[in-house]
């Protein structure tokens, strides 16, 4: 008879086995150092990137403006508490709450009221956190373009702690855990939205969390009574 549908492939495990490896991890007191994987309970890495896909500014973040022959107006000029931009003249103009195609439009016509066909060219760049088993953790500004891999590839990539396969992504509230091993399945290359928080967890080793320093504690403890049992027969 065939298998029933959604049945758990833990089931395929029989019960005194698994009650058995419980055991030896208790006795050897480990049970609790190594992490079980849980359930995320988060957003498919589709429906994530698809969610708020007209890609907007908040306060943070930067933009980079070049106006040809206007040094005084070309520069990176971080977005306001209000929305508007950081800069004596520009802070006129207001760029969050739209997509980040029409604030182009606006500095536009900003600049079109001191000449009549103003050169010029922006760059919207997200503030994003990249924080965790990374080499170098901060605050960065990236372009719109960047993925979630290039993102922790700015932050200097994984520390040798660092676990590429669990990769934290909050986004609105919302959690998904990226597998940069397999970038295709798992949102990997879904790129960067103002506010992305990503986060690489660190990886669990029984040898250097849990036997380790058990063997280092021994070997401190078997020293000491080393040197007790010397100096008693002295």
């Amino acid at each position: 008879m065939g298998r029933a549908k959604g049945r758990d492939a833990r089931d395929d495990v029989p019960h005194a086995v698994r009650t058995s490896v419980r055991t030896l991890l208790a006795a050897l007191g480990i049970a609790g150092a190594i992490p079980m994987a849980a359930p995320v309970h988060a957003q498919a890495p589709a429906a994530a990137a698809s969610s708020g896909s007209a890609t907007m500014l908040n306060p943070g973040d930067v933009v980079r403006i070049t106006v040809w022959r206007k040094p005084e107006l070309s520069g990176d000029f971080a977005v306001a508490r209000d929305g508007t931009l950081s800069h004596p003249l520009l802070r006129e103009v207001r760029v969050t709450g739209i997509p980040v195609e029409l604030v182009d439009a606006r500095i536009r016509e900003f600049l079109m009221t001191l000449e009549a066909n103003p050169q010029f060219v922006i760059e919207p760049l997200f503030r994003v956190a990249v924080s965790g088993e990374v080499r170098t953790p901060n605050l960065y500004n990236l372009r719109p373009e960047t993925s979630i891999s290039q993102a922790v590839a700015v932050a200097g990539g994984t520390t040798e702690r660092g676990r590429r396969d669990r990769v934290v992504l909050v986004r609105q509230n919302r959690q998904l855990v990226v597998n940069l091993r397999h970038p295709d399945q798992t949102g990997a290359g879904m790129l960067i939205r103002s506010g992305d928080e990503i986060m690489v967890e660190q990886g669990t080793s029984v040898w250097r969390d849990v036997i380790g320093p058990v063997v280092s504690v021994l070997g401190a403890t078997a020293a000491i009574v080393s040197v007790i049992l010397y100096n008693g027969h002295r």
